[in-house]
């Protein structure tokens, strides 16, 4: 069977307002997390005033017309897909020839939320205006589609469009997907991710009841403290991720670069609770270990980990646990969400193309906010400055509300 290989990428997050700059923020120790802005900040009062917003707003990258035709969970999207397709090599011009047959073009991009903003906004018009104000594009805005669907018409994509939605696993997911089309000869490219831009009081008050969200509102970059004693909860961000992921084959013929393989993948469930991960880990723990059989590896190959741990104070011992259970105690681990905070649908793939670059350019970024590690975190974590280490693999592990486990294995 056929190797699946990384291409081109893309991101927008609120790190940077594309790949590269996300990347180097990261190893710099910068974090993306400040005091949240937009009109409902204020009218709602909520107890959590701190957020991930975007680095570079859509606004500033997106003509005008088109953005408004958009919820902005499909502007990040689609500003994502379109670095990774140019990054891939893949963007001709008007009068070109594609370098691959539409019909073996593929999309698999995911959210967690969708067009929430969207639907709060049209009913606000629908109760204020009646209908004559509610816009025709409502429904393509507001449907958990939309990103995925906006891609495919971006790129021409005729092999199939598909948008996973597992929560918090969203984008890790629809990389395993597309994994899965790739393995099974279905198509020759899919262009891949997560995304997710909702930000606002309805999803903000909801996690608040549910006291998942950290509530240091006086020190917004301290607020996202994965595997630290302090931690209280995570920060709700927004982004999107995007791989180009091809067959080998398929990849060589057209002299594409590549960055890396999609060597394995593990989805499994919990079965357990509808927000609270098993305490044992053991559904995490089946995710790793199908993706280092799906690559062909053993865990002694694993020599990273790219964690979840969301900065709350159950998940992130277990999660920890779980590695223990699947790997052992010889991979160093990271966790993004100090910096980036928490992109829901977003997270997977965006941290999934962390979890490349590590392997790639043989360097692990430092977990943001890490002054004292919980005892119950029995392995090693980098914090402080970057890490310089040869890879051979690295896991990414995204889970979800619901159960849902998603791990990846990236090689050189």
């Amino acid at each position: 069977m056929t190797d699946v290989v990384v291409t081109g990428y893309g991101a927008t997050t609120p790190l940077g307002g594309d790949a590269a700059s996300t990347w180097d923020a990261l190893l710099a120790g910068k974090s993306g997390v400040g005091t949240t802005t937009g009109e409902w900040v204020d009218k709602h009062d909520l107890p959590v005033k701190i957020s991930a917003q975007l680095a570079v707003d859509p606004s500033e990258v997106l003509p005008r017309v088109q953005a408004r035709r958009m919820d902005r969970c499909e502007q990040v999207a689609v500003i994502a897909a379109r670095e990774a397709w140019s990054h891939a090599g893949l963007a001709v011009g008007k009068d070109e020839e594609p370098r691959v047959d539409p019909t073996r073009l593929a999309v698999v991009i995911g959210t967690g939320i969708g067009g929430a903003v969207t639907l709060l906004d049209q009913d606000d018009l629908l109760e204020t205006g009646g209908l004559r104000k509610v816009s025709p594009l409502t429904v393509p805005m507001l449907m958990p589609n939309g990103p995925a669907a906006m891609v495919s018409l971006e790129i021409n994509a005729q092999g199939g469009v598909h948008s996973p939605a597992s929560a918090c696993a969203t984008g890790a997911e629809a990389l395993a997907w597309a994994y899965r089309l790739l393995k099974a000869g279905e198509v020759d490219v899919v262009v891949a991710g997560g995304a997710e831009a909702c930000i606002t009081g309805i999803t903000v008050a909801g996690f608040v009841q549910a006291r998942t969200l950290s509530q240091r509102n006086d020190a917004p970059e301290a607020a996202s403290r994965p595997f630290d004693t302090g931690r209280d909860g995570f920060v709700l961000g927004e982004g999107a991720g995007v791989l180009v992921l091809e067959r080998e084959e398929f990849a060589t013929a057209r002299g594409a670069t590549v960055h890396g393989r999609l060597a394995g993948i593990g989805l499994t469930s919990d079965a357990y609770h509808i927000t609270g991960p098993d305490p044992e880990g053991t559904g995490q723990a089946r995710a790793m270990e199908a993706a280092i059989r799906t690559a062909g590896l053993t865990a002694s190959d694993v020599g990273h980990v790219n964690c979840h741990a969301t900065s709350t104070v159950v998940g992130d011992v277990g999660e920890a646990r779980a590695i223990r259970k699947a790997l052992g105690d010889h991979p160093v681990l990271t966790a993004p969400k100090g910096a980036l905070g928490h992109l829901v649908g977003g997270a997977g793939a965006v941290e999934g193309l962390v979890a490349l670059l590590s392997v790639r350019d043989g360097i692990i970024p430092a977990t943001l906010n890490l002054d004292e590690k919980d005892p119950g975190v029995e392995l090693d974590v980098v914090a402080g400055e970057p890490r310089k280490l040869e890879l051979t693999a690295a896991v990414n592990n995204s889970f979800g509300f619901g159960g849902h486990n998603a791990s990846l294995l990236f090689t050189k």
